[in-house]
């Protein structure tokens, strides 16, 4: 794991060995011994597409032979940009085989984000759709090289779907069509199973939330991520008669990871990818293909009760429906439950690390008023004061932990890193949370700039930076307050001078600024000035007091 400054020590790996939690195995050999394990068995089902184990297996080999030919190789980074659709598992399991590392990108991403993925990960290519909801992510594309000068710009992009008439991209198809190496020469070249990466390698890079700013990559190895799947897979009781039904984005780390896709692919179960989150579209697919487990985040719940509601839709095969992302109203996780008739399972989570779910057997009230507790025994926890002290159960505090999947170290994030984890090796969560004796936490807030929209994560500061640069505002201040469908939604208090902006002139500003569409304020509100506390920094307290008594 040469990519980080930062990892677990020997002792501490040897122990995650000795205990089982490490198995050893890369991605690229686990899917082999799928292939051959469960050969017949359907893995993966996008709208009329099928792949059984077997196919998933030989696909993953057609598409590393074909990046193998436009000069991707082991260690390269890759940033992966697809919506929900069968090749983003492809593309994934195809780069595993050769050792390369998907950076996840998520679909809602632009110009600012992704250029600045391919900078910090030195990527090597991209992958994206032609079109995704009506945005063009080949002239995406175009402005990110443009953006980034032949040195810093991607050299190779595979385009899924019509790559567009200048020749400049490779066509996603083209790539599958090349034929696979023979083994032998696949064993002369290095390739194998994993393109001889070593299970301690990093296998993906995964997004921070962020708070000052731009995402973090987060390095995951194959032992650990793998742990991590499989440890949800465990406490969620998966196997091969399991239906995972991918409604969230695929790359968001809850969709994939926990259990998700991977956990259920581990299990040797079926994942079935959704194109939207409507609950039209879901119910029919859990009809169809008997969805026993999928994942959802608070503002999906009332509209799939609703629907549940109206329509005469079968969804007696629906057993476990997670939610997570940001904090379940108790009230919502009351009536979800008896409206799909499925056991409610509520996860918190970060893409760095530790997963708590509630327990399918768990009480009611446990489910309905906390966000779980660690998947692994091995799980550190600790919640502390503003002096990193430990408080009592029930007293709230910051989340530290550490652990056999929890990083030690961001990607290329040295400076970062030492604010971000404590002298011994626990990470800062930014999280305020209450630990009842049960071991069960109950998120309290963040002690974090970041707002949590819905499960996306928004750093203020990034946000405000922008917002400086429309030409009628002097000074802003982006405050996230509650909101019953979306956990917290986000309110600019602008100055400015002359008239103020609205909500959409703000929105198409920060789309021209290259920014994603769900950063844009809900709530544009003009004030003669920003309050500052006695340090003089700006009192965002103050600011959501003010709005939620006018």
């Amino acid at each position: 794991m040469t990519e980080t400054q930062r990892t677990w020590s020997r002792a501490e790996s040897a122990r995650y060995r000795a205990a089982g939690h490490w198995q050893g195995l890369t991605f690229g050999a686990r899917l082999r011994q799928a292939g051959a394990d469960h050969g017949a068995r359907v893995a993966l089902v996008d709208g009329d597409r099928r792949w059984t184990y077997a196919d998933l297996d030989a696909e993953a080999d057609r598409v590393a032979h074909g990046l193998r030919g436009l000069g991707v190789v082991r260690g390269d980074r890759v940033v992966v940009q697809l919506p929900n659709r069968a090749e983003f598992v492809l593309v994934w399991f195809g780069l595993q085989r050769i050792g390369a590392v998907p950076v996840h990108a998520m679909p809602g991403h632009r110009r600012r984000e992704i250029g600045h993925l391919v900078r910090v990960s030195g990527a090597v290519a991209c992958v994206v759709p032609d079109r995704h909801a009506g945005f063009d992510h080949r002239e995406l594309m175009r402005e990110v090289r443009a953006e980034l000068g032949p040195e810093g710009s991607p050299r190779t992009v595979v385009v899924v779907g019509d790559p567009g008439p200048d020749g400049g991209f490779v066509p996603f198809d083209a790539l599958r069509a090349t034929p696979p190496s023979a083994p032998d020469d696949a064993q002369e070249s290095g390739t194998g199973d994993d393109g001889g990466a070593d299970p301690a390698d990093v296998a993906l890079l995964l997004l921070s939330g962020g708070t000052t700013g731009l995402p973090k990559l987060i390095p995951r190895t194959h032992d650990d991520y793998a742990y991590n799947a499989r440890a949800c897979a465990e406490v969620c009781a998966l196997d091969a008669g399991t239906v995972y039904l991918a409604v969230l984005p695929i790359g968001f780390n809850f969709t994939f990871a926990c259990p998700g896709v991977l956990g259920t692919l581990m299990a040797g179960g079926t994942v079935v990818v959704a194109p939207d989150p409507s609950p039209q579209t879901a119910f029919a697919l859990v009809e169809r293909e008997g969805v026993t487990l999928t994942s959802l985040t608070p503002p999906l719940v009332t509209h799939w009760v609703d629907e549940a509601a109206a329509g005469s839709w079968d969804l007696d095969s629906l057993k476990v429906v997670q939610v997570g992302g940001a904090r379940l109203p108790e009230e919502h996780a009351r009536v979800l439950g008896p409206a799909l008739g499925a056991t409610v399972q509520q996860v918190f989570g970060m893409a760095e690390g530790l997963i708590n779910l509630t327990r399918l057997d768990d009480p009611d009230d446990l489910v309905r008023t906390t966000q779980g507790r660690p998947v692994s025994p091995d799980d550190e926890i600790l919640v502390v004061d503003a002096d990193g002290r430990p408080v009592p159960d029930g007293t709230p505090g910051e989340l530290l932990t550490r652990g056999p999947y929890t990083l030690r170290g961001y990607y290329r994030a040295g400076e970062h890193d030492r604010t971000a984890f404590t002298p011994d090796g626990h990470y800062r969560t930014g999280d305020v949370v209450r630990r009842l004796p049960t071991g069960h936490l109950v998120v309290v807030g963040r002690i974090k700039d970041q707002i949590n929209r819905g499960g996306e994560k928004i750093a203020a500061v990034e946000v405000e930076e922008q917002l400086l640069t429309h030409p009628a505002i002097t000074a802003a201040a982006l405050v996230g307050v509650p909101d019953e469908q979306r956990g917290e939604r986000t309110v600019a208090f602008v100055v400015c001078d002359g008239e103020a902006p609205g909500v959409r002139e703000v929105a198409a500003h920060l789309g021209e600024r290259g920014l994603a569409g769900y950063k844009a304020p809900d709530e544009v509100v003009r004030v003669a000035g920003l309050p500052l506390t006695a340090v003089g920094k700006v009192d965002k307290a103050a600011l959501a007091r003010q709005l939620l008594r006018s």
